[in-house]
């Protein structure tokens, strides 16, 4: 059985707690969280919609009952096809986030490596997202390449 499921409506407080996790250790990130509320109700209607174009898959907190662990989220994104891309859908992540007292156990792996699998199942055939310093090994592993600096953006080809 596996640790990742795929985040609920009821989710979406603890969702939004570590998307902030996340903005918050972006070095000038603004760490206002008075959006959090205004952004709940939209949040709630996108985990419910099981077809939609976003997903969001966690790990429940394995020491704290109600809390997530680890959070990853992403969408398919529509482009005019191309040579090699006919069908013009990209997956891109803009959400890896772990609790900081869960950090090292893999969740984040296994919820991208799930998030991953949903893409191929859209047919999505690349995937975009940007990555810190820190992070950039992990999705290295996963296959994304690298683009020349100063460029942060990553992409794995599916």
């Amino acid at each position: 059985m596996s640790l990742v499921r795929r985040a609920v409506p009821e989710d979406a407080r603890e969702v939004l707690r570590l998307r902030q996790v996340m903005i918050d250790s972006i070095p000038g990130a603004d760490p206002a969280t008075d959006w959090h509320q205004e952004s709940l109700p939209g949040l709630r209607e996108r985990l419910g919609e099981a077809e939609g174009n976003f997903a969001a898959f966690v790990v429940d907190h394995p020491e704290r009952p109600g809390a997530l662990a680890a959070l990853v989220a992403g969408t398919v994104d529509y482009r005019i096809g191309k040579a090699g891309d006919p069908l013009g859908r990209v997956g891109y992540v803009f959400s890896v986030a772990t609790d900081p007292d869960a950090r090292r156990r893999g969740y984040a792996r296994a919820c991208m490596d799930v998030l991953l699998d949903w893409f191929r199942e859209r047919g999505a055939a690349r995937v975009h997202l940007t990555a810190s310093p820190e992070a950039e090994p992990l999705y290295v592993s996963l296959g994304f390449r690298t683009k020349p600096r100063p460029d942060p953006l990553l992409e794995l080809m599916l």
